[in-house]
């Protein structure tokens, strides 16, 4: 395998200092990932008390020129968090910019809630292109009952059924009881 993927990562740089576009690494097996890394940016909630139900969460990830390829998927899932907080994934929204410089939408094939393994998963129609920063908004059904840090890690996908998954980080959200703050 290492023989492999030794030839494609050479003629991926060859192709690249040669000027020619490539649009992604693929390996012998044919699964496909970024060529950099796409930022998470920010994570923000409209509201931060304990059992609002009009709360929303916002993710911002930035995807650079220089990524290879275009974005098709982004799973946003709780890690070691008090209690598991439910979404509605038919009100799931993702658009161009910021939670505060919002611009157009951009469309969502499918988002789904995974209640077993606490899970948002968002894929788009078409994948967003590099050179775009992309803002999904989450509505949970409402905030968690108990105050604390509540951990999201994003994780995002090259377009296609054969693309490895890319890590970004952690959004961390902290909930206050009645009280609670300082």
């Amino acid at each position: 395998m290492w023989k492999y993927l030794g030839a494609t990562l050479g003629i991926t740089s060859l192709l690249t200092c040669l000027g020619s576009p490539v649009l992604a690494i693929q390996f012998a097996d044919g699964t496909r990932s970024f060529e950099k890394s796409p930022l998470l940016l920010d994570a923000i909630t409209t509201f931060d008390g304990v059992r609002v139900p009009a709360a929303k969460y916002y993710f911002t990830i930035e995807i650079p020129e220089d990524v290879g390829e275009p974005v098709g998927k982004i799973v946003i899932g709780q890690r070691y968090s008090p209690q598991t907080i439910d979404f509605y994934p038919e009100k799931t929204v993702a658009f161009v910019g910021t939670y505060t410089h919002r611009g157009e939408n951009y469309t969502i094939k499918n988002a789904e809630w995974d209640r077993q393994f606490e899970t948002v998963t968002v894929t788009f129609d078409p994948p967003i292109p590099p050179g775009n920063t992309v803002t999904v908004g989450l509505k949970p059904i409402r905030n968690p009952d108990y105050g604390g840090v509540y951990l999201f890690g994003v994780t995002v996908f090259p377009q296609g059924e054969d693309s490895l998954g890319l890590y970004l980080g952690v959004g961390r959200f902290h909930f206050y009881q009645n009280g609670d703050r300082l």
